[in-house]
């Protein structure tokens, strides 16, 4: 992938990223007017990715892939970094604020959902997508159409996730639920017939229907019931690496490439809500 020649915000990002990837770079960002993408060049960018999402970010022997991949691929090109400076690190969910605080990373694309309690810890850029908590079922099924048609059906979550229980508990009193450890394993019961339906955000559900192995047996309902806002994790104070993000964020969508991203990771069958998506970037605090 190309270097592209930095704008003046992303070139201060740039130099800000170099100090958190042990760089020792201090240099002010007061004097980056004129500067280059080439600046960047020998330094690299920690990025906080998952690692077992097919479709979002999937780790396969040293190949990196997905829909969180692609747009920070996208975005860190934005700031002055070719694909073979960034190094991707697997971040785990119940980690991804500690790994900033601490560091490890200089920012996070892993379905990270924008929410207040998370602000105060951490800053956002983005949302560069907006989620909802939908259900995989298997491409045949007719009787499950929402979370509301699911009494006495068999539904898969990950074990301590929120998914299923605000299913039981708003919409489907009578659901039998299924614990796993991770979604992979939900996708798999669902293959043999085990479990009815699987459920949690609408686009990791089509991440994993558009595997090969699965092409054909499953299907989103389409319906989806909550709004999940992904965001990208930057350490607290990142103002001006914020504005840099979302700036780029912009320009992913107004090219096409997010248009693109989503195609090849999701799915051609994969709708995603078109009143929410592409959302417009908060404004940086």
């Amino acid at each position: 992938m190309k270097k592209s020649i930095l704008f003046a915000a992303g070139a201060s990002a740039a130099l800000l990223l170099s100090a958190c990837s042990g760089s020792g770079d201090t240099t002010s960002s007061d004097s980056t007017d004129e500067a280059t993408a080439s600046e960047a060049s020998g330094e690299t960018i920690n990025i906080g990715i998952k690692y077992d999402q097919p479709g979002l970010g999937l780790k396969e022997g040293d190949t990196f892939s997905g829909f969180d991949v692609d747009v920070a691929t996208y975005v860190a090109e934005k700031l002055g970094y070719s694909a073979d400076q960034i190094n991707f690190v697997e971040t785990v969910s119940s980690q991804r604020e500690t790994m900033l605080e601490n560091g490890q990373v200089d920012m996070i694309f892993a379905t990270y959902s924008i929410t207040d309690a998370r602000k105060e810890k951490i800053d956002f850029a983005g949302p560069y997508f907006v989620a909802g908590q939908d259900l995989l079922v298997a491409a045949d099924n007719t009787d499950i159409t929402g979370p509301d048609t699911l009494d006495g059906k068999m539904l898969c979550s990950v074990e301590g996730s929120t998914s299923a229980e605000r299913i039981r508990e708003e919409y489907s009193e009578g659901v039998q639920l299924y614990p796993a450890q991770t979604y992979s394993e939900c996708v798999e019961l669902l293959s043999a017939g085990t479990v009815d339906a699987v459920t949690t955000d609408d686009i990791i559900l089509a991440g994993f229907a558009a595997q090969d192995a699965y092409s054909g047996k499953f299907k989103v309902v389409g319906n989806p019931f909550s709004e999940e806002r992904y965001g990208v994790g930057l350490p607290k104070g990142s103002t001006d690496l914020c504005e840099s993000v979302n700036a780029a964020i912009t320009e992913m969508i107004d090219d096409g490439s997010w248009d693109t991203f989503i195609t090849e990771n999701a799915g051609s069958d994969y709708s995603y809500n078109s009143e929410l998506n592409p959302p417009t970037p908060d404004a940086c605090s």
